[in-house]
């Protein structure tokens, strides 16, 4: 088997695992209220079981990056995670008590955190072009996960029998169901993943254009860079800027280094991530996914209220809801190969404000009827929808351009755990004000338009560092 056919296996079975981690969200968030009323859990409970998940991701998702980048390896990590995923919703199964059903969510999202190390990987196996349309494509996958979800509820919601001791019924068989299938895909990720060779790499202290020749023996096709699809050399790249450049060459002065490096050596956090560009990233991963958290929390309560839509059209909304971010993340990927990351990114912020301002006028304070309210609904959902893809694919490969690629996979956790900070404090923020939507939207909109004036002063700074606009121009003059 060729390098690229091992690419595109391992990349499908990423897509698998993000798929499986909508499918997941999918399957349990519709019962565990009601599972959580039968332990006799106060209504608190379900604030804490959602985010719990989301805890647990936060504060393992560094530490399964920093293990990323001192191996280079992401499949130990990715086989040793999902154990977690699969303890947690077998716990869930169980469910004896409302703290064993909060623990399960708690050891569930401990696996969850290995998503930093998929992203690292991802960074250091694509090249900068094409990194916007893979992390589109596998952020899509998760996206169909969430559609696919409420089929397999189906069938699951007319299970009721014993398996041994334990009672398998509407609110328990969601978490079998997800044990097993975490469980098939070990075996998924024993057979078709491999750890690719990184197409990027920093030596020296410069940036190298690696030219590798064919092997002669077939023993050694698995040192073999990747081949690109035109059968041209692959070039390496680094996300690095010049002070990481002179750290780099301090750093790998020594023999030793070199032969076995220490990504870690004098890195320094504060010099990461306090750069302008990192900053103003960071920020857009917070502030999208603290409105998209906020809005699904407000979307349930307010269609009961103002339209009276039952189980049926909630689900039904959802599923149109996932199409339309399905198509988005496509569209993203098609437009990610014409368009600089950065013109994406402000083209999704301003798509989101629009849609924040036709909510905050027209939702707010509902009048005109009921078609027309709900015809102004279903408009602000659609334009809320149509800008989260532009904005969550763009600053996710900008982010992995702009921050240094040999320690990618804890970068890569640390803007994971910003982004698992916003799901926590979303609902939270949102629960409260359903009844206040002038409160709620005008806070999204201020933290929109916040981002919004921060992309701009740093639109020059939201690219890819002079070294690797330098190696990609000898590429194509070559």
């Amino acid at each position: 088997m060729d390098n690229h056919q091992k690419r595109n296996l391992t990349f499908f079975t990423i897509g698998l695992i993000f798929m499986l981690s909508g499918i997941e969200y999918a399957v349990i968030l519709p019962t565990i209220w009601r599972y959580l009323q039968i332990l006799e859990a106060p209504p608190y409970f379900l604030g804490l079981g959602l985010s719990a998940f989301s805890l647990a991701g936060l504060l393992t998702g560094p530490f399964f990056g920093l293990w990323s980048d001192k191996t280079k390896t992401t499949k130990s990590i990715i086989l040793f995670s999902n154990l977690f995923e699969i303890a947690g919703n077998f716990m869930y199964f169980i469910g004896y008590s409302k703290w064993l059903l909060l623990c399960s969510r708690l050891v569930a999202g401990i696996g969850a955190g290995a998503g930093s190390s998929i992203f690292g990987f991802l960074t250091r196996s694509t090249r900068p072009e094409e990194r916007a349309g893979i992390f589109a494509a596998i952020m899509a996958c998760r996206q169909a996960g969430l559609l696919v979800g409420p089929a397999f509820n189906l069938f699951l919601r007319l299970c009721d029998f014993k398996l041994g001791p334990f009672v398998v019924n509407k609110y328990t068989s969601p978490g079998i169901f997800m044990c097993l299938l975490w469980t098939l895909v070990q075996f998924v990720v024993l057979a078709l993943y491999w750890d690719l060779p990184a197409i990027s790499s920093t030596e020296g202290g410069a940036v190298m254009v690696e030219l590798k020749e064919e092997e002669e023996d077939d023993e050694d096709d698995e040192d073999v860079p990747l081949i690109g699809p035109e059968e041209e050399p692959v070039h390496t790249y680094s996300s690095v800027n010049n002070d990481q450049l002179e750290t780099s060459m301090s750093s790998d002065a020594s023999p030793d280094a070199s032969a076995h490096p220490n990504p870690f050596t004098n890195f320094s956090a504060s010099r990461e991530f306090l750069r302008e560009e990192v900053v103003v990233l960071l920020t857009a991963q917070f502030i999208t996914l603290f409105n998209q958290t906020a809005l699904e929390t407000m979307v349930t309560p307010l269609t009961q209220r103002d339209f009276s839509f039952g189980e049926l059209g909630n689900s039904l909304m959802y599923s149109l809801c996932g199409v339309e971010v399905i198509l988005g993340f496509f569209f993203v990927r098609w437009l990610s190969r014409r368009v600089a990351d950065r013109a994406v990114l402000a083209a999704g912020l301003v798509i989101c404000c629009i849609a924040c301002v036709w909510c905050l006028i027209f939702l707010s304070k509902p009048r005109g009827g009921y078609a027309w309210e709900l015809s102004a609904f279903i408009i602000g959902v659609f334009l809320q929808l149509l800008g989260l893809p532009f904005v969550a694919v763009s600053q996710v490969s900008l982010f992995s351009k702009v921050t240094a690629e040999k320690t990618q996979g804890f970068s890569q956790g640390v803007r994971r755990s910003v982004g698992g900070l916003a799901t926590i404090l979303g609902p939270l923020w949102a629960g409260g004000l359903t009844n206040n939507l002038y409160v709620m939207l005008g806070m999204m909109l201020a933290l929109l338009i916040l981002i919004s004036v921060m992309t701009v002063l740093s639109y020059g700074r939201l690219t890819e560092p002079p070294a690797v606009q330098c190696a990609h121009s000898s590429d194509s003059g070559g």
